[in-house]
């Protein structure tokens, strides 16, 4: 029996159709929180010192980088606001906090400013947010009446864009229906869904409802194979003031911070880009070279205790390097401190599982803590690898997955990672059956997908925090 009209949660996920980021609550939303913080942290100062320091406005950079855009809350419920936003603000005043004890930087700063700064903000947030929810109707009022859309052509990426108009707090739009000209029991069984309430006619019909409807805005979902179809229908709406816009069936392919761009005036559309350009790329490496360098001068003792250890319990280098694949696939090498007796990177490399008779006995230490991994540090002041990524695998297991998991290589669009969003999520060591790799692979894709500086802050922490509770599948 078909089920009740719902979009492809997979597609809403790929092509990412966005209708907010033009609406004035999408973007007083995406400000107000990161704004509050800088802001706050000014006045303050002002207040206490009488000026604002060239410190102050440095953290005000790196505050606001961290932040935007800030999460949706003016629909949850008044405790869940006071409760997400304290939370937060206490998460990131701690990372902020240990990093500046850590590097020095903290006695640049006035105390009496920060600990100010640090109990007002998210008193401010709680507020504004609130204050925000109250006037969303009268914001949204702003962008005039509601408007009315419809959508030529009844499949995945179709459906996808009428739940979003029909589910988002920030649509200003309602969709009326569909247009298609097969059947209603074969669109039934074809989408396996309940379509009959929301069918409006054929296509043929289109042009005339929109005129007798005062229809504003129409989205053709038709296959692109059907060219001369979707250029009559175009020339008959040129008799309507309707805006029009096209979803193209490659929104069913897989991706990757897909977009509309130009070159010239060219129209052209972006299928498969990395999500860490520009002023984000400087970002994230400024990022790398600043947390690996602490890391290093942190951990340095402990690097001289485990190479002697490494050196004196078994034969062999104390460190491993392997070939992996890096950034847009090119090959780079990565170091480890040496777990096992072979130092495998030949066209078969086997991967470690549970009671491998090739791991040492400290090797298995070094594993299950994940502090063989600490040498990559290196590699991420090397420019090869960055903290956070996909995580690397060995040349042969690239080369055997490349081939049969679609868009594996497009995990390497980005820097690999010591840490990743796969294992975070639980897919961490051994992957020993197709679907666990599939799995990771999905995970790393998502990441692309999704990446932003507070999404690698929190990686971070989470995987300090796995490391510290027990993991069985980490041989």
């Amino acid at each position: 029996m078909p089920q009740k009209l719902n979009a492809s949660s997979q597609v809403r996920k790929i092509s990412d159709i966005s209708i907010s980021r033009s609406n004035i609550l999408f973007i007083l939303e995406s400000l107000v929180e990161p704004l509050i913080i800088v802001l706050t942290l000014w006045g303050v100062a002002i207040w206490v010192e009488g000026r604002l320091a060239p410190e102050c406005l440095i953290l005000s950079v790196v505050i606001f980088s961290l932040t935007f855009p800030s999460n949706t809350k003016i629909n949850n419920k008044k405790w869940h606001i006071i409760r997400d936003t304290i939370t937060s603000w206490i998460i990131l005043s701690f990372m902020l906090l240990g990093f500046s004890v850590i590097t020095g930087s903290l006695r640049a700063f006035n105390g009496e400013v920060i600990l100010a700064w640090l109990l007002l903000t998210p008193v401010f947030q709680i507020v504004t947010i609130l204050i925000l929810g109250a006037i969303t109707p009268y914001i949204m009022k702003l962008q005039g009446q509601k408007k009315s859309a419809i959508v030529a052509g009844v499949n995945l990426q179709g459906i996808a864009i009428s739940e979003s108009l029909k589910n988002s707090e920030y649509a200003n739009t309602d969709c009326l229906g569909f247009f298609d000209d097969r059947s209603i029991d074969r669109l039934n069984t074809e989408m396996n869904v309940n379509i009959s309430k929301s069918m409006l006619g054929k296509i043929d019909d289109i042009p005339q409802y929109v005129k007798n409807h005062s229809v504003d805005t129409i989205y053709i979902s038709l296959p692109m194979v059907n060219h001369s179809r979707i250029i009559n229908l175009l020339d008959n709406l040129k008799d309507t003031t309707a805006s029009i816009y096209f979803l193209p069936d490659i929104f069913l392919t897989d991706l990757i911070q897909g977009g509309i761009g130009q070159i010239d005036g060219i129209p052209i559309v972006s299928i498969c880009e990395t999500p860490i350009t520009g002023i984000d790329a400087m970002i994230k490496r400024t990022f790398d070279l600043l947390f690996s360098s602490v890391v290093l001068l942190l951990i340095s003792p402990l690097l001289l205790l485990i190479s002697l250890g490494v050196k004196c319990t078994s034969r062999g280098p104390i460190i491993f390097k392997q070939r992996r694949y890096g950034l847009d696939g090119k090959e780079i090498v990565i170091y480890k401190f040496r777990s096992m007796t072979t130092c495998d990177d030949g066209p078969s490399v086997p991967q470690a599982t549970k009671g491998d008779s090739r791991t040492t006995p400290l090797g298995r230490l070094l594993r299950k803590s994940s502090l063989d991994e600490l040498p990559q540090f290196i590699n991420v002041l090397q420019g090869r690898m960055s903290v956070v990524g996909p995580r690397p695998h060995a040349v042969s297991h690239n080369e055997t997955y490349r081939k049969i998991i679609k868009g594996y290589m497009v995990r390497h669009k980005v820097r690999p990672g010591i840490t990743g969003w796969a294992q975070v999520n639980g897919f961490r060591g051994e992957t020993e059956t197709l679907d666990k790799m599939q799995a990771r692979v999905e995970y790393d894709i998502d990441y692309l997908r999704s990446w932003s500086p507070k999404l690698d802050i929190y990686i971070i922490f989470k995987t300090i925090s796995m490391l510290l509770s027990k993991r069985e599948n980490t041989y």
